[in-house]
This record gives C-alpha cells, structure tokens and sequence, in this order.
C-alpha cells in the first residue's frame, strides 16, 4: 500500500515563492508509483488549503498555488479535517523561513503525532534564530568571525551607543542580517557608518532582532549534512560569488555564481569540514538535513558561519548538489529523508509521558 505524502509548501515569510519551487521539483522527484500525493498549501495570508491527490508531476508553481472554493473551511481546519479523511503517513515541510523552518510548523506536526521530515523543535528555532545558534556553537567550541546583536527596541532608544559599540567590537567591512530570516533576504554589506545605519534599517524590515558581523576576506565554503543519530556530510562546494556577497539575487535569480564541487580544499581542511558540520549538527540536536556554511581564509582558518536546517532544496540549490556530487540523486537524496523523518518518528513513540 502506498504512503500518503503531504507536501507542505507556501507559507507567510518573504521566502514564499522560494517554497513553491522546491515544492515543484520535490513532485517531480517522487515517485508517484510508490507515494500518495496531496499538496497542502499555506498562502501568504496564512491560509491553509489541501487540495486534490496528485497524479502526476506539476510543470508550474501557479499549479501549486491554488484557489480555495468559497464555502470551504477557513484557515488549518481544513488540514486538520483532511488529517482524518486521508491518514497521512508523513509530512514533508518544504517551508522556508519564518512560520516554516523556524519551529513552530514543526511544533503543530509534533503536537498532532505526525511524522515529518527534517528537523525537530528545537533545531528548527535554534538554526532560524542566528544568535541563539551562534550561542550554540560558541557552547560547542567551534570558532566563529566577531560578531554582536540588538533588537529594534534598543536600536531606537540607543542608536549612538550600540553604533560605538559596533565600531569597537568589530571592524569594516560589516554583515548585517535579521536574525530570523534565510536566503540572505534583508542582508547588507556596510563599509562605513553610513551605510551601516541603512543596512540596520533594512534589516529591521524582516525582523526585529539584528544581527551584525566582522567581514572576513575567505572563501565560502559550504557543506550538506543527512541523517539522525549518526549524521554523515558531503563533499564541501565553494560558492563564489561574482557580487559583494552571495546575496538573494545570486541564489536565485540572476547566475551570478559559480560553484565549485568538490571545492579545492586540502584534505585536512576538508576533515576539518566535516568534523565541524558534524558538532553542528549534534548541538543543535538535528534530525534529517543541515547546510553548513563556512568561512576558509588563506592560511586555511575556518570559521563556521551559520547552518541552515532547511536549506534550498530544488535541483540545482547547494545542498542536493553537493549529495549528487558525492554519489546521491536528487530523488534517492528526498527518499532518504522521508525514510529518517518516519525513523525519528518511530524512536519517538517509544517515549513514555507518565
């Protein structure tokens, strides 16, 4: 009997449209032979709307975007209605950003008992929230670049103090990111105040916690991490922007990006890699699948910059590349992941609660 897949995709963060094509490409990976098919569609509003199995690959995320009839249930009752009517065997959260691979979707899955591929609560919250991960990974002893943070709050109330603080903390060229967003999306370079003030009022845009870096003249190197207790990593790929920074344009818009797989590393610096993937993966108490991305200098020191725990996955995103690099297929790469999704499910349910 065939399993029967939601395939979770949408949802309200700026990274939307992202979502609907890995949702396009994850339906023309399964095999429809083997799995049940049903989209569950999460609009920009924050709607929820199931819709028909489907029978065959979708060839546009327009197909994957569908229309709610108008007597139709609103919100997740449909979801949940559907839950009882089709049983499904496993979710598979092809969210990105903020309501989708920050936890909380995986908080409702884990509240209904339902098997769900990737991360867990707390992987999801702590690899979406770059300070509370960056707090991990010092806990952890891995080394990273300079780095501070603050929230809008103090940004209006101390503007002048938290910029001398910057200013003596780290050093120019800086990186200014929301803390709780991926795809580089809100993300500026700052090679003096004045800039730096724009970059923090961009930032403030898509999230109210900011966080701000020392710019490292390195390589970026990056590295795919899959499984549950006993992680395994890829090959590294270096990304190399033509741009100031790999930006959103760069990963998805404009090929302005050359990838370098295997990256040209030495093998101890590879090891190295790996070993550190691996401590990331494990503090964070992954499950399934983690990006991690790296800085490399020129005398090789490496400092790890952030992971990702629910990374770009259509056919040509890093990290199902860097499995087919080392020898797993974009489709045996989603039927391995549904297979740990449904393993960390089962070791859960042996759990005792009383």
């Amino acid at each position: 009997m065939n399993k029967k897949l939601g395939l979770l995709y949408g949802g309200k963060s700026a990274e939307h449209d992202v979502s609907l094509s890995t949702a396009k490409a994850a339906t023309q990976a399964l095999n429809f032979d083997k799995y049940d098919i049903f989209p569950v569609f999460i609009t920009r509003g924050g709607e929820w709307r199931v819709g028909e199995q489907l029978t065959a690959p979708v060839e546009s995320i327009e197909q994957l975007a569908f229309t709610r009839d108008a007597d139709s249930e609103n919100d997740v009752t449909e979801f949940l209605t559907s839950l009882k009517e089709r049983k499904f065997d496993v979710i598979f959260p092809l969210l990105h950003g903020t309501n989708g691979e920050d936890g909380t979707v995986q908080g409702f899955l884990e509240v209904l008992n339902l098997p769900y591929v990737g991360n867990g609560v707390l992987a999801s919250s702590a690899g979406m929230d770059k300070v509370s991960m960056k707090q991990l990974f010092e806990i952890a002893g891995l080394p990273q670049v300079p780095y501070t943070y603050f929230i809008r709050n103090d940004w209006h109330k101390q503007q002048d103090a938290l910029i001398a603080e910057m200013e003596e903390k780290l050093t120019y060229p800086m990186f200014v990111k929301p803390a709780n967003l991926g795809s580089s999306v809100g993300v500026s370079k700052a090679d003096d105040r004045e800039k730096l003030i724009e970059a923090v009022e961009l930032a403030l845009k898509y999230d109210r916690k900011i966080v701000v870096e020392t710019g490292v003249v390195a390589r970026e190197v990056e590295m795919a991490v899959l499984g549950n207790d006993e992680p395994e990593t890829s090959v590294p790929g270096e990304i190399k922007p033509k741009t100031a920074f790999y930006d959103y344009d760069s990963k998805y818009n404009d090929n302005s990006t050359d990838l370098l797989i295997p990256a040209p590393v030495t093998a101890d610096v590879e090891a190295q890699l790996s070993d550190m993937a691996k401590r990331a993966f494990k503090i964070l108490d992954g499950s399934g699948l983690v990006r991690a991305d790296f800085f490399v200098t020129a005398e090789n020191e490496i400092f790890i910059n952030e992971v990702n725990t629910l990374p770009g996955f259509t056919p040509v995103s890093m990290y199902p590349i860097l499995w087919k690099n080392t020898g797993l297929p974009y489709n045996e790469l989603i039927e391995k992941l549904i297979n740990l999704g449904i393993e960390r499910h089962t070791e859960k349910q042996q759990l005792q609660y009383q």
